[in-house]
Parts: structure tokens; C-alpha cells; sequence
């Protein structure tokens, strides 16, 4: 009798530093698919129109890849040495979301992954392929079905030995391998991440709406806020982790091992002042082999804005006041709201010569005196703002 393909492959991930390695079926139905059709349907997915075009691609996983029979799910944990919650209290800093403190994950697991899926082509002769969140694989139902967790009432995946902080992997393999059971859904009554969400971005429990998250709207949407969630994300700059860290099954959660993933001091909790004077290349530097420089420097300097806007501090006046001329629009346009919050006065002051000589039509909206909500970008569930938090 053979030996179980599941041992080899589960002893080489542990040696490579996955936390846990589960196996599932690749080309059974799921139902996966038409939930997400729906998110996408409702406009929830937001500015994020490669959901859309990739939707098909993203139904089932044999629609990636019509030769796969199972499904390899890995997770490795990122676990964060302290809650990170009393860092929200913090307003002259930032806060970033903990799985950004460190090395790139998508560079740290492809590497392990790649490695992995050679040593289980050479010993099973059958063709593989490596999934590390860039492409359309929906990665949470499979390692729910692999049995690794379950996607709580959040929609992200959490589970009863790793808590929220894992990040996922998917090897496909056209090799038949036996299937681990799934995992069932254990919230229960609790609401915990619902109720500690700070912009309400749940419609329902398992349902999430990307265009009221804060991680969506750090990351993903590239223009000005609605003014609603500008006083929402108080210090938070990239990602929210609010509804993860509330979660109860994070008591069973790890620090993370692996070094490349551990948070680096400069990102935990950096002061707005340096934040705010970062240039193009100094912002490229800060955050070398770090996934937020994906997002780019003006989007993020608009990001620390608003939390500067929101942090009382009169002693980031000057940085908010000399960004009113910086080259981007975005970034013109959330000095001026921070502006107009850290000191009323000076915004009226400079408001009537800077509206004349403003050139953007957005950010002289910004100028107006006593602006309403809403005005500072499309309002949630307009069509302006209804074009990538987990789903």
C-alpha cells in the first residue's frame, strides 16, 4: 500500500515554516462562486473592477486551472505580539494594519510555496501550480473546505488554533490526494467584529460592503474620501484591524516565527510629523520590501491627512499647511480637510485666495466653507463610488 502523499507534503511545509498544511478537493461543486456574483452584483466590491473581469476566472478553481484535482492550503501565522488595539489611541501617530509591519507575505510565501510544489511534483509526477493572493483563486472557501478555518461573521477567515492571523497559500496539483474534513462555522451568538467595526461596513452577519471599509478605502480607492469615513478611520493609514483583533479566537492566536514577517519598530505606530514629510523617494525607502508601497506615496500621504486631521495635534499644522501645495490633487485636496480640522480659522483665513488659485475642481470643493457630508467623494452606494477587502 502507497503512503499517504498527505505525510511527506505536511512534514516539507512544517520544515519550510507553515503553521498548518490541509488538503481538499479542487474540482468538487461549491457554492463559493455565486456569493461572490452577488457581493459584485450589490456594486459591494467598490472600485475594484478586476473583480469584476475576473469573476468567471474566480467561480470555481478549475476554472484557473481545468486539470486540478486538489487543492494544497497552507497558512502561516503573522500573529502580532501584543494587541494592537491600544495603538488607535495614539493620534499624533499612525497606524498600520499589523500584517503590513514586515516583509511583503506575498514575496515570503511564493518562495516556500515554489520550493513546496517542487519537492510534490518530483515525488507525485503530477503538474502543480502556486497561489499567494495575486491571482483569481478564492483561497478562503478552499482552505475552509481544506478544514484550516472557517470565515467568520467578518468574512475573513479565522480559526480555533490560529485565531485571525494567518496568511493563506493554495498549491493546485492534478495529483487525486485525500481530502481532510471541513471546518463548520463556530461564531455563534458572538458579534464581536461586527460591533467593533468603526464604519459599520457589515450589512449583515458573512457579508461585508468594501465601499464603508477602511482597509478598502486606505488601499484600494484612490481618490478622495466621503467625509463620513475621514473622522471613522481616526490614526488608522493602512488597513483596519479592528474587527480581527476583536475576535475571542485570537486567545489560542501565536506571535508570528518567522522573521521576515515580525513587525519592524519604524512601522509601529510612526509619528504623522515624519509620515507627512515624506517625498517620493523617501516614502520608497520607508517602506522597501513592505506591501504598502504598492499604494504609493500620494495616496498615502492623503491617508496620514486624514488622521492628522483627526488628531487634535496643533504642532502638525505646518506639515498639513505646506502640503497644500504639493503636486497631487489627493493630497492637496486631504490638507485641506485636515486643515479645516486642526485649525478653523486658518482654513478661513487662506480659504477665498487658495479656492481662486486652485486648479482641481475637487479640491476647490474642499475649500467651500461648511461643507456637508459626503462631499469630499462619492457617498457609499452612489454609482460614483460603486466600482479589495476579503470577500
Amino acid at each position: 500500500m502507497a503512503a499517504d502523499p498527505r505525510i511527506f507534503i505536511r512534514q516539507r511545509a512544517a520544515e519550510l515554516g507553515f503553521g498548518v498544511c490541509r488538503f481538499a478537493s479542487a474540482s468538487d461543486p461549491w457554492s463559493a462562486g455565486e456569493k461572490l456574483a452577488h457581493f459584485v452584483d450589490a456594486g459591494r466590491h467598490g472600485d475594484m473592477g478586476w473583480m469584476e473581469t475576473t469573476l468567471e476566472r474566480r467561480a470555481h478553481p478549475t476554472a484557473m486551472w481545468d486539470g486540478a484535482k486538489t487543492a494544497i492550503v497552507l497558512g502561516m501565522n503573522y500573529g502580532p505580539d501584543e494587541d494592537p488595539r491600544p495603538e488607535l489611541e495614539e493620534a499624533s501617530a499612525g497606524y498600520i494594519s499589523v500584517y503590513a509591519r514586515g516583509d511583503d507575505y506575498h514575496e515570503v510565501i511564493k518562495g516556500r510555496l515554489k520550493i513546496l510544489a517542487g519537492q510534490i511534483a518530483a515525488r507525485l509526477g503530477q503538474e502543480v501550480k502556486v497561489f499567494v493572493d495575486t491571482a483569481p483563486l478564492m483561497e478562503k472557501p478552499l482552505a475552509q473546505r481544506a478544514g484550516l478555518g472557517w470565515q467568520g461573521k467578518h468574512t475573513n477567515l479565522l480559526s480555533r488554533t490560529h485565531g485571525n492571523w494567518l496568511f493563506l497559500g493554495t498549491i493546485l496539483t492534478a495529483a487525486e490526494i485525500e481530502a481532510d474534513e471541513a471546518e463548520v462555522e463556530h461564531c455563534g451568538r458572538c458579534t464581536a467584529c461586527l460591533d467593533a467595526c468603526p464604519t459599520q461596513a457589515f450589512p449583515a452577519p458573512f457579508q461585508i460592503d468594501a465601499r464603508r471599509c477602511l482597509s478598502y478605502l486606505t488601499i484600494e480607492y484612490a481618490g478622495a474620501w466621503p467625509r463620513e469615513f475621514r473622522i471613522a478611520t481616526g490614526n488608522r493609514i493602512y488597513g483596519c484591524d479592528d474587527c480581527l483583533a476583536a475576535c475571542p479566537w485570537n486567545k489560542f492566536a501565536q506571535e508570528a516565527s518567522e522573521a521576515r514577517l515580525q513587525a519592524r519598530d519604524a512601522l509601529k505606530s510612526p509619528p504623522l510629523a515624519d509620515l507627512l514629510a515624506l517625498d517620493d523617494p523617501a516614502f520608497r525607502a520607508l517602506f522597501t520590501k513592505s506591501p504598502v508601497k504598492r499604494i504609493g506615496r500620494d495616496r498615502f500621504i492623503r491617508n496620514a491627512l486624514y488622521a492628522a486631521g483627526n488628531s487634535g495635534e496643533a504642532t502638525l499644522i505646518g506639515a498639513v499647511e505646506r502640503l497644500l501645495d504639493d503636486q497631487a490633487p489627493v493630497v492637496r485636496g486631504a490638507a485641506v480637510w485636515a486643515l479645516s480640522q486642526l485649525s478653523p480659522e486658518r482654513f478661513a483665513e487662506l480659504r477665498e485666495t487658495r479656492r481662486a488659485s486652485e486648479t482641481d475642481e475637487a479640491v476647490k470643493q474642499e475649500w467651500r466653507p461648511s461643507p456637508l457630508a459626503g462631499e469630499g467623494g462619492p457617498r457609499s452606494g452612489s454609482d460614483e463610488g460603486s466600482r479589495r477587502p476579503q470577500t
